[in-house]
């Protein structure tokens, strides 16, 4: 399976490269809309501001959402997952691809300590081919300020931090799933849905 890590110039690339080449992944890191299109699946990572991502990204947003028109995996982390929504509120309203319906809100600060950072716990919701061996209840880790906001049809897994939010969504065909974790980062249990990715969204 061939996965394109989409390089627009915000998040830690070589973790996630890493990883997927240790559960048997063949990976390439391009901005090349050329390289793009022949993937047989995309990742899209991200870390730091939702509006700087999306201006970095603004070149290759029309090839990615033509690549999902067509039924190509993709799969979102991170930043990269709150990307996939409607629209961030953090540093002012600012409009994201709009695979997922959503809109990125912050974490309240007087209940909160923010942000979430560390290990916490899934609570699954939907069987999704990502979550295939993951039992309820796994730890995961998390680095975030903002989180989705979501119909409840799109949440395939959720964490309580103070407030429920989605840890895992996906659109209705399935094909674009976005983890608010790391799981990268995320020892045996990340490397398990790295490992799904490849095995059961490829070709």
């Amino acid at each position: 399976m061939k996965i394109v890590i989409i390089d627009y110039g915000l998040g830690n690339l070589r973790s996630i490269e890493k990883a997927l080449q240790y559960v048997g992944a063949d990976v390439e890191i391009s901005k090349e809309a050329s390289v793009l299109d022949g993937a047989d699946a995309l990742v899209l990572p991200g870390v730091g501001a939702f509006r700087d991502a999306m201006m970095h990204f603004s070149t290759l947003e029309r090839v990615v959402k033509d690549a999902v028109d067509d039924g190509k995996p993709l799969l979102g982390i991170c930043l990269g997952m709150q990307m996939l929504t409607s629209e961030s509120e953090e540093g002012g309203m600012h409009k994201g691809i709009d695979i997922i319906p959503g809109r990125v809100i912050r974490f309240p600060t007087s209940e909160l300590k923010v942000p979430h950072m560390g290990w916490n716990s899934l609570i699954i919701k939907k069987d999704i081919p990502l979550l295939k061996g993951i039992d309820d209840g796994s730890f995961v880790y998390f680095v975030h300020s903002f989180h989705v906001d979501t119909e409840e049809k799109y949440e395939a897994a959720l964490c309580d931090y103070g407030r429920m939010f989605p840890a895992v969504i996906t659109n209705e065909s399935g094909n674009v799933i976005g983890t608010q974790f790391h799981p990268e980062k995320s020892g045996i249990t990340g490397l398990r849905m790295l490992r799904n990715f490849v095995e059961n969204y490829g070709p």
